[in-house]
């Protein structure tokens, strides 16, 4: 322990001691003037209580608005991911593919995406797409049978509260026809990386492209793509605060009803970005840590 502390004291700079003071100069000064020249009353205590709270029914303590938002972000973005790589992958294919015709309709899919501002793309997805496919399964009145029924934990355990499916469902749907745009261009960027003797080797086997890609091509790609793929997934998780515009009920969205409650203005928003950042940071660290084996292996 002693010996990394002092390998971190070592890498550490004067100038990082000067930007941390400035730092802190600088919040306590926003902090006093929020204080001062707004005449604002800070209730951090009024948070705790709204993360959990105690229900006397179950007589256990129970997640409350902002740890609820927080489970919905999480669950919306884990499969909006999983879904956004297999979109990505198609797309990422589908754009180094011999046809032209492919090759267009995924440009321009990708193009469109990339060049429409995001809130833009959530809504006509929303109400072009993901309400019309919603409608036409009769997704809403099978999850209200779900949700009347006894043992349905399993469902709940990944869905939440089964009443709002179907908003969860479009929010994932909507995340991950956005995001898989740039999933597409770095699946790409992967399959162009790979050596053109592969692909002709490949093909003086006799294999066709299709089993080209599946069985050569995309396994390497993929593992060059693995950190911005990574990346992408972290800053999903913070666009996934747009979908609170169509009534998705995560993180950013419980945010808004706990200061249309209790007008804490800043200590609600304050705590969400605190929970976004561990959340993002954490990931962040995660993802550098599973790369240095492969970074080892490399040297």
């Amino acid at each position: 322990m002693n010996n990394k502390l002092h390998s971190i004291a070592k890498r550490l700079h004067w100038m990082d001691g000067v930007i941390v003071a400035v730092l802190i100069l600088f919040f306590g000064y926003i902090w006093v003037q929020i204080g001062d020249q707004l005449n604002y009353k800070w209730r951090w205590g009024l948070i705790p209580n709204y993360m959990f709270r105690y229900d006397e029914e179950r007589e256990r303590w129970v997640a409350n608005l902002l740890v609820q938002g927080l489970i919905t972000t999480i669950r919306v973005c884990i499969y909006a991911s999983i879904l956004a790589v297999i979109l990505g992958t198609l797309l990422g294919m589908a754009r180094v593919a011999k046809n032209l015709t492919i090759r267009m309709l995924a440009r321009t899919y990708l193009e469109i995406l990339r060049n429409i501002p995001p809130v833009v793309v959530i809504f006509i997805f929303f109400f072009f797409l993901s309400e019309q496919l919603i409608t036409a399964l009769n997704i809403e009145s099978w999850a209200r049978g779900i949700a009347r029924q006894e043992n349905n934990a399993v469902w709940e355990f990944f869905f939440g509260d089964m009443r709002r499916f179907p908003s969860i469902i479009s929010g994932v749907i909507v995340l991950a026809l956005f995001e898989s745009a740039f999933v597409g261009e770095i699946v790409r960027a992967g399959i162009e990386a790979i050596p053109r003797g592969q692909q002709e080797a490949a093909r003086s086997l006799g294999m066709s492209w299709i089993a080209e890609m599946r069985y050569i091509i995309l396994p390497q790609a993929l593992r060059k793509v693995l950190p911005p793929l990574a990346n992408q997934f972290i800053s999903l998780i913070k666009d996934s605060a747009i979908i609170s515009l169509i009534s998705v009920q995560e993180l950013t969205y419980k945010a808004v009803e706990l200061v249309s409650t209790t007008r804490a203005i800043f200590e609600a928003w304050i705590s969400v970005a605190a929970m976004y950042f561990v959340l993002c940071f954490s990931l962040s660290m995660l993802f550098s840590y599973l790369e240095r084996p492969g970074k080892a292996a490399a040297r």
